[in-house]
């Protein structure tokens, strides 16, 4: 207990751990209740008691009872009655949202993923005729932009395409996979990597080799596999011709009888 905890610690409030027992068991079983494990002070003439919990599937929680006391008053007020973790118990995880535990893969057919009409990684391809006071030549614009197919409504911005880059450079697509470090050679020398458009083209291709692990997947130049199309076999590594088959010419006339 800290000097200030010391301090605060009301002598009445903390002696009263019979009043707390008491208001404890008009709330839960007696055979739940287990023994006094101290107390903690949560403030000025208010302590906490606590006591062990020995309800099932509840290893390690403690049963929490707070007390108070007015000012020049000798008896406890009850303040509540409450189950909490110890250091030991088991707990749930924190609750994520659906939206943050999906993972690549996870979709089925059907399924819908909407995104926000905030999400920072895409920006409006056009923004004519978005005001309120919209003039006719913007929405003149607008329309034809429209009718012609120019440009998709919203494309990825540069903090997307950031993001993008971040993520597939340090997961499986990028230089640091398993299986990257023991390539004899890296993607951006194989005739198999097909280049991408844009900025993205600096760093990124896709693999167009069928019999790698990658097939139709985003790369980096720096990635690499087994299946580079310049890999050629040492004569170590090359399979050994079978030896040459031998021809059994003896008949039973060139055997001695004995």
């Amino acid at each position: 207990m800290s000097t200030l905890e010391r301090k605060l610690t009301d002598a009445v409030a903390a002696d009263a751990v019979d009043e707390a027992r008491t208001a404890l068991l008009n709330e839960v079983d007696a055979a739940d209740v287990g023994d006094h494990l101290g107390l903690q002070v949560d403030g000025l003439r208010v302590v906490t008691h606590l006591f062990g919990c020995n309800r099932k599937g509840y290893h390690g929680w403690q049963w929490a009872v707070t007390l108070t006391r007015a000012s020049r008053q000798r008896k406890v007020t009850v303040v509540e009655v409450v189950l909490l973790p110890g250091a030991e118990a088991i707990i749930a995880p924190a609750w994520v949202p659906y939206r943050d535990r999906l993972q690549p893969g996870d979709l089925s057919p059907g399924d819908l993923l909407p995104v926000s009409d905030e999400d920072p990684r895409l920006v409006p391809t056009y923004s004519f005729g978005d005001d309120a006071l919209d003039t006719d030549e913007k929405t003149q614009i607008r329309d034809v932009a429209k009718d012609l197919g120019l440009g998709r409504v919203r494309v990825l911005s540069p903090e997307g395409r950031d993001i993008a880059a971040e993520r597939w450079y340090d997961g499986e697509p990028g230089p640091d996979a398993p299986i990257a470090k023991s390539a004899p050679h890296q993607c951006y020398s194989c005739g198999f990597l097909v280049r991408l458009a844009g900025p993205l083209s600096e760093m990124f291709g896709v693999c167009a080799n069928g019999d790698a692990n990658d097939d139709a997947r985003v790369v980096a130049f720096q990635h690499g596999c087994g299946a580079h199309s310049e890999v050629r076999l040492s004569k170590r590594q090359q399979s050994q011709p079978p030896a040459p088959p031998v021809i059994d010419t003896i008949g039973t006339d060139d055997l001695e009888v004995f």
